[in-house]
């Protein structure tokens, strides 16, 4: 998982059409809302193509590109699958939405992003914590839940978030992660839900909120199968560990050809899908308000982003190592920004194979990392850095453009790229992150 493709370097120059794709995201919107929803699509298409054409002439590494976009697949695919999957559970809390009982559904998505992944708790929970707060949601309740579910949360295990459960198979203890990073993570998700609480409780005081009745159940879920199917999409990110724990199949090539096309990621995520669909009532889904805007405005805009992304990918592989990163808080600043705007996956392997590389260490040296603690805090700054700045954007991770779909289709009028960062990352997130070093990696 680390060698993948032998570094070699680019000009900064064909990183513009990624530059120009952000601002895109970030101004458009705000100047002209209507034609940016019109043409989005070819814009991302445009300045898709620009990187795409480089790399498939002679001589442009056509690998590095196409490994990309299969990456891109496998990330659509599994945002495709949890968005069509969960679109058939009804979630319904009928509890009034104060404070404490929003802290404890955001604490509750925390806790379930270490399960289900970043991705399937804040699919699974969005819907739920909208409706509970029908009728005064606020920018501010979906950007701490894009915080805390779908970003801070998962920082407990491997399945958390993608950058973790990609260091995992190359090598580090499924334990680990829980052993060296849940003193942050209690750090950081009790901060945010502080701050929340109490602006929260600022809003409710000027607002009344909707009293249930006694007579209503205070959880009610309906298209409970669909539970299951979350299931074999979990399973289907697990298919390469899976494989791994089965190693006397691989001693007959029909048995391993057989175990990979059953275990195939990708036919256990559409089989969800097909499954989801032909077993769940379409009323559900409708009074779920689920519609397929949401997941088709993200494929189109990262389908961009990630070739976009390629060649700024491409040049930090190959300059990495030339970086002036000697302090945990450096890798823990450095990754983290550069993971707020590209994805935060390569990212961190990127930098994993930065310190093998500087401690003279093939792959197999990741058990020495991690079992000395003066060189394991290096990587808990990047695991750390990967995740906790991945709520800094919309793009940071998979699920924060997807949640902000979600809220806008439900009528949440959201702040644009810029908005997010100026009104909410700096001032609320960035203190936080400040703090996380100063405590923890000082």
């Amino acid at each position: 998982m680390i060698a993948a493709i032998a570094p070699s370097d680019i000009s900064l120059f064909w990183s513009l059409p990624f530059v120009a794709l952000l601002l895109c995201i970030a101004i458009w919107p705000v100047v002209n809302h209507h034609a940016w929803e019109r043409f989005y699509p070819w814009v991302a298409l445009a300045l898709g193509l620009v990187p795409a054409v480089y790399y498939l002439l002679p001589g442009g590494q056509t690998a590095r590109w196409v490994y990309e976009m299969k990456e891109y697949v496998g990330f659509i695919l599994l945002l495709a699958a949890l968005y069509i999957v969960s679109g058939g559970i009804l979630l319904t809390l009928t509890a009034q939405a104060t404070p404490a009982v929003n802290v404890t559904l955001l604490l509750c998505g925390a806790l379930l992003a270490n399960v289900l992944g970043t991705t399937g708790a804040a699919i699974l929970l969005i819907r739920p914590f909208l409706r509970l707060n029908h009728g005064h949601v606020k920018p501010y309740h979906v950007v701490f839940f894009i915080f805390i579910v779908a970003n801070v949360g998962g920082c407990l295990t491997p399945i958390g978030d993608p950058p973790l459960f990609l260091g995992y198979l190359a090598g580090v203890p499924f334990g680990w992660v829980f052993h060296n990073l849940w003193p942050m993570w209690a750090f950081a998700c009790t901060v945010l839900l502080i701050i929340f609480y109490f602006i929260d409780t600022w809003e409710h005081r000027r607002q009344t909120r909707h009293m249930p009745s006694q007579a209503d159940a205070p959880i009610v879920i309906r298209g409970l199968p669909n539970l299951l199917f979350i299931g074999l999409i979990i399973m289907g990110v697990f298919q390469m560990s899976i494989m791994v724990q089965l190693p006397l199949l691989w001693q007959n090539p029909s048995g391993a050809l057989a175990l990979k096309v059953l275990l195939s990621r990708e036919v256990l995520m559409l089989a969800a899908i097909v499954l989801s669909l032909r077993t769940t009532p379409p009323s559900l889904r409708k009074e779920n308000q689920f519609t397929y805007g949401p997941i088709r405005e993200v494929a189109i805009l990262f389908a961009g982003i990630f070739s976009t992304m390629t060649p700024a990918l491409h040049w930090l592989d190959f300059h990495a190592g030339s970086l002036p990163l000697k302090t945990p808080g450096q890798h823990y600043f450095t990754s983290g920004v550069l993971s707020s705007f590209l994805d935060n996956a390569p990212t961190y392997m990127t930098f994993l194979r930065l310190e093998l590389n500087k401690l003279a260490m093939g792959p197999e040296g990741i058990r020495t990392l991690v079992s000395d603690p003066a060189l394991a805090v290096y990587l808990v700054a990047i695991s750390l850095g990967a995740v906790f700045f991945g709520a800094a954007t919309y793009i940071g991770n998979g699920p924060n453009l997807m949640v902000k779909s979600i809220a806008e289709s439900s009528g949440v009028k959201m702040p644009g790229f810029g908005g997010y960062i100026l009104r909410f990352s700096l001032p609320i997130l960035a203190p936080v992150l400040i703090a996380v070093w100063l405590i923890f990696l000082m």
